[in-house]
């Protein structure tokens, strides 16, 4: 036993020590004033940090979270001082008081190459820690703050991926989908023919990497099911028959870059280029999924669960939530099996559509609304239409019970619709309102 406490004491002692010389490194990388010098202690921090093991990361994240924050004292004099004069002086001492010392280490680590990727690499280890250490909630939001300045739109290249692009850039593609999965090289070719489009973003410290793409179908009418879209066996289409840009994949490749707004500028600035491009196209529209329709559904037994809505609406919704009930023998479950879901009775069907109506349009506004959902419209997208028996994939069952939604990107209203969403309602078709 006594073995066991002495290694036990050993092992803090040795992964104590790598975060204090780190610690040490910070300070002294802040107090630097030459040039040169900084950048090779930057660099040199960078390569510790990557040796670092999980412990150890933990220990140098809390100790940045505590030695490296604002002085309390001084920023209640400073905010004392602008209390009682509000004057431009006031306000820099105080801005420059309350901005924790983080922010100005992480700017000098940047300096150094590869800095921006190493501080990204940073993010991601502190974001899979974070559940687990709140207190750790501090340097997430400096890291947020910082990246979302340097990762700005105006500061990103967009690239159109083709079959020419490069080999490692197209194994990326594959690697991140995320949507609907790439079933290897044939399918890669299919969804790069000139009736398929990809465009990525890529920072200019990263330019072989990929931050975020979107995968576009060319089509005639806006799509009603993905398996049409995906088929690496289908014929390509003849320009003349573009009439409608479907956006039917968007993938992050960056975890470290999590809530940095990256896909909404994306969209806007490849709808903006194809209708440059192709002027024969008249909408811009997405076939999405609906990922916490049926985890929703499956917590939502009894009307009393369903969100506020108008009066009528509400008594639809019941109606439909114990039709749905009665079709499925209370079992939900059977929505997520393909075969029961076809044999539903029209009835059965409708009430399916109608409780996702619900779903999207009084769900959506609030933090517990479907992520899909609400980043198209928060985008300036409108909620368009319901696609029945649309995604028969294992996912698009289990997930959305088949169902996929079409948001459409009016560019001429995108900004009314944002503010719409930002006020708390939806923008949607009269289609959709037939359904509430």
């Amino acid at each position: 036993m006594a073995d066991g406490v002495i290694r036990s004491a050993v092992r803090r002692l040795v992964n104590d020590r790598a975060p204090r010389s780190m610690l040490a490194e910070c300070r002294r990388l802040m107090s630097e004033r030459g040039e040169a010098n900084s950048v090779a202690i930057a660099r040199d921090l960078v390569a510790q940090f990557d040796r670092l093991n999980v412990e150890q990361r933990d220990a140098f994240f809390l100790r940045l979270a505590r030695d490296f924050s604002p002085d309390p004292k001084a920023v209640l004099a400073c905010a004392q001082a602008y209390a009682a004069e509000p004057n431009a002086d006031n306000l820099v001492r105080l801005t420059h008081a309350s901005e924790p010392p983080r922010q100005e280490l992480l700017r000098r680590i940047n300096r150094t190459p590869g800095g921006t990727a190493s501080i990204v690499r940073m993010r991601r280890a502190l974001l899979d820690r974070l559940p687990a250490k709140p207190e750790l909630a501090a340097v997430e939001a400096d890291l947020l703050h910082l990246l979302s300045s340097w990762f700005n739109p105006g500061f990103l290249e967009m690239r159109k991926v083709d079959w020419n692009s490069p080999a490692q850039l197209l194994e990326q593609l594959i690697r991140h989908e995320a949507v609907h999965e790439i079933d290897g090289w044939d399918d890669l070719r299919r969804r790069l023919q000139p009736d398929r489009r990809c465009f990525a973003f890529f920072h200019p410290q990263l330019p072989d990497e990929p931050l975020i793409f979107v995968e576009v179908a060319l089509v005639p009418e806006m799509a009603a099911a993905i398996a049409p879209l995906i088929n690496k066996k289908s014929a390509p289409l003849e320009p003349d028959q573009f009439r409608v840009a479907v956006f039917y994949s968007i993938s992050n490749c960056e975890p470290g870059l999590r809530n940095v707004s990256l896909g909404n500028f994306l969209i806007k600035r490849v709808a903006e280029q194809l209708k440059r491009e192709l002027p024969q196209l008249r909408t811009f529209c997405t076939l999405s999924p609906i990922p916490g329709f049926v985890r929703w559904l499956t917590h939502v037994r009894d009307s009393h669960a369903l969100p506020e809505m108008p009066a009528a609406s509400a008594e639809h919704a019941a109606d439909a939530l114990a039709a749905l009930r009665s079709a499925t023998n209370d079992d939900f479950s059977r929505l997520t099996n393909a075969g029961a879901l076809t044999i539903l009775a029209p009835p059965a069907h409708h009430a399916l559509w109608r409780l996702a109506a619900v779903y999207l349009v009084y769900e959506s506004p609030g933090a517990a609304g479907d992520p899909v959902a609400r980043f198209h419209l928060d985008n300036g997208a409108r909620l368009e239409r319901l696609n029945a028996q649309a995604d028969l994939s294992a996912k698009g069952l289990k997930q959305s019970a088949a169902l996929m939604v079409n948001y459409l990107y009016d560019l001429g209203q995108i900004e009314a619709y944002h503010d719409r969403f930002a006020n708390g309602k939806v923008a949607h078709s009269r289609a959709i309102a037939a359904l509430l």
